[in-house]
């Protein structure tokens, strides 16, 4: 059998970094991991809730589709910093969105002496991520656009950014036939194996009438 390792967490530390920044002691290491999970899961069901409903436009042109690409926390003796990197931030971007987020946030965070920063980055590239990438597909298919179509689509965004490389795989019962199967479209190079090589990934579940599918993207960004 392959052997099969996150190419995210093969690469930490070379091309990749931490999305946490904190020390802790070792007793204390699990509550800290804990509040971590605890504010993305909050932040991202934030933009769940808020986010509009019954758009049948496509997803460039969808002001309302909110897609976080990482989160990073960033732990001081007194404060929390919350850096939220975002593909469309119109939503935060709303008066007052982000004092609502920061008090559902403080009701998560353990301690009281800290207070909590939270600053939004828009990405430059927003198609140059798997995650906005993944996010798009799913809207396709929730929308009964072909799984290939979507694919193909979805590359096709990637043009013009200055990517090497990108696979796209797509698993379950796809078309909704009985038998799941796995399908996967690429273009470029995509050097997996080699550690320099800076490549973004993401796994994304989507819930379809007939199942879940599992969407992998890989994007070969750059060498150094």
């Amino acid at each position: 059998m392959g052997q099969k390792i996150n190419p995210l967490g093969f690469r930490l530390g070379t091309t990749q970094n931490h999305h946490s920044f904190w020390f802790a002691q070792p007793k204390n290491y699990s509550e800290g991991l804990q509040e971590d999970k605890k504010i993305r899961n909050c932040i991202k069901n934030y933009i769940q809730k808020n986010r509009k409903k019954g758009s049948n436009r496509k997803m460039e042109s969808d002001s309302s589709s909110e897609v976080i690409t990482h989160i990073e926390i960033k732990k001081e003796i007194d404060t929390i910093h919350v850096i939220i990197h975002i593909g469309f931030p119109n939503l935060l971007k709303k008066k007052g969105a982000i004092e609502e987020l920061e008090k559902d946030l403080q009701k998560k965070v353990n301690s009281v002496n800290q207070r909590l920063n939270i600053a939004i980055e828009k990405v430059k590239e927003p198609y140059r991520q798997p995650n906005i990438l993944a996010e798009y597909i799913a809207f396709q298919l929730k929308n009964r656009v072909s799984f290939r179509k979507a694919m193909k689509k979805a590359i096709e965004l990637t043009k013009k950014t200055d990517i090497k490389g990108i696979k796209i795989q797509i698993a379950g019962r796809l078309a909704g036939k009985e038998i799941a199967r796995a399908e996967c479209i690429k273009k470029g190079r995509l050097p997996l194996q080699t550690i320099r090589a800076k490549i973004d990934y993401c796994c994304y579940p989507i819930r379809t009438i007939y199942g879940v599918l599992g969407v992998k993207i890989w994007i070969f960004v750059e060498e150094e």
